[in-house]
């Protein structure tokens, strides 16, 4: 019989346990699957006391993590600590540079350290894998890396955040406004105490420049994604995209023409009710990739949970057990192209722009002339509702298809306006 693969497990909360419950579950299938027997042999976390509802005596505690990689009983770390920095951060370096394949469900960490992290992989000759880091047990990143690998993908885009989509789809629902629905995902356990990763858009964005990478063979570039969050959607707004025929769900986007650059962008967007994202609701993810001959593949699931990441974590190490190493981002890290980011104002799209105005004369007519100065074409206009006189008024309009940068210069010239209470929010519509 083959020699078992050996798992150190830094991290024990949700995704830690659930993997620990996994392997107790379906060990047997892992090691048919794998060829050989996997085992967890070591684990590490901040509390040892903590009960965490699966039997953690048969593995050796480490009170350190980062020394893990230490151990020469271990043949894969497998990081589940989370953020960008410190322990987690320390745990993988340490890992790559003592020989020890990293697994990891840490989005921040590889959209930030991602290229360092592949080349230190790629100098020891081992495996860097990072399956759960993007759309949880969705297997998106194996499916753009293996199964499109003969496409060219022109686009890669979709919903990223199931905490954002069941806020956006139970508003739909409910027509009950952001905050009220924000505090019943965090009841729920949907919405973290401090939801800001979440709902402006961060977590979003570290996916989707992992998967630009991946899918354009460029250098990751989280600085250059455009990041926009839901907080300021109102179900004013939801109501109006419905009447329209569309949706808002908050997409990542990204594309890249040798040309224009790599365009990365995280915002909520109206999107058609006959588009496959329009039906994702509640806490699920979906992306949409577009191969020059695959056409339209679409990957949707689970997106988060202990149960959905813990399997995509097993995929990777799998993998690893199969002898499988590859290129982190499918070409090696020396051969990942450095991509300009692309100047926005040239692209074209319809778009949803909402005023929240003073209620008196004059104000359509300040916020009309300045689209006509700019050179935007108004395709619709409304205003919601009347309240009391002299208080707030909703102007919605939707303008037609044209440059990005007329709707810039429309805002420019609206800028420091006394009839407008807060700034406009600004939706393309896909």
């Amino acid at each position: 019989m083959a020699e078992p693969l050996r798992i150190a497990l830094a991290g024990l909360g949700t995704v830690g346990a659930g993997l620990v419950r996994l392997f107790e579950t379906n060990g047997a299938l892992i090691e048919s699957r794998a060829g050989r027997p996997v085992r967890i042999v070591a684990v590490s976390a901040r509390d040892r006391s903590k009960d965490r509802g699966v039997d953690l005596s048969p593995y050796v505690w480490e009170d350190d993590m980062t020394a893990l990689a230490e151990r020469e009983d271990v043949d894969v770390v497998v990081e589940l600590v989370g953020g960008a920095d410190g322990p987690a951060l320390t745990t993988a370096r340490n890992a790559l540079r003592a020989g020890k394949a990293l697994v990891t469900a840490n989005k921040a960490m590889i959209a930030h350290h991602g290229m360092e992290l592949a080349e230190l992989a790629e100098s020891q000759g081992i495996a860097l894998k990072f399956e759960a880091a993007v759309a949880g047990g969705i297997p998106v990143i194996k499916g753009l890396r293996e199964g499109a690998a003969a496409n060219r993908i022109e686009r890669i885009y979709g919903i990223l955040n199931g905490t954002c989509n069941y806020i956006l789809s139970t508003m739909e629902q409910t027509g009950r406004d952001f905050g009220e629905v924000l505090a019943e995902a965090q009841a729920l356990g949907y919405a973290e105490a401090d939801p800001t990763f979440d709902v402006e858009g961060i977590d979003a964005a570290h996916k989707l420049a992992i998967l630009a990478a991946i899918a354009f063979g460029a250098r990751i570039d989280f600085p250059a994604v455009d990041i926009g969050g839901i907080g300021r959607v109102r179900a004013a707004d939801i109501a109006q995209a419905e009447a329209l025929g569309y949706r808002i769900r908050l997409l990542g986007i990204a594309d890249c023409d040798e040309g224009e650059g790599l365009f990365q962008r995280v915002q909520p967007c109206l999107v058609p009710h006959g588009h496959p994202l329009a039906a994702v609701d509640g806490p699920t993810n979906a992306v949409v990739a577009e191969g020059n001959f695959s056409g339209r593949l679409l990957f949707q699931g689970a997106g988060a949970g202990d149960g959905p990441t813990a399997s995509a974590v097993a995929a990777d190490i799998i993998d690893i057990a199969r002898g499988d190493i590859g290129a982190p981002f499918s070409v090696p890290a020396a051969a990942l192209a450095v991509r300009a980011p692309a100047d926005a104002g040239h692209r074209t799209s319809r778009t949803y722009l909402r005023f929240t105005v003073t209620d008196r004369p004059g104000v359509l007519a300040e916020i009309t002339a300045a689209m006509r100065d700019a050179q935007v074409s108004i395709e619709s206009l409304i205003q919601h509702g009347r309240p009391e006189e002299g208080g707030e008024v909703l102007v919605a309009m939707v303008a037609h298809e044209g440059p990005e940068a007329r709707i810039a210069e429309a805002l420019r010239l609206l800028e420091g306006s006394p009839s407008l209470t807060e700034p406009p929010l600004i939706m393309r519509l896909l």
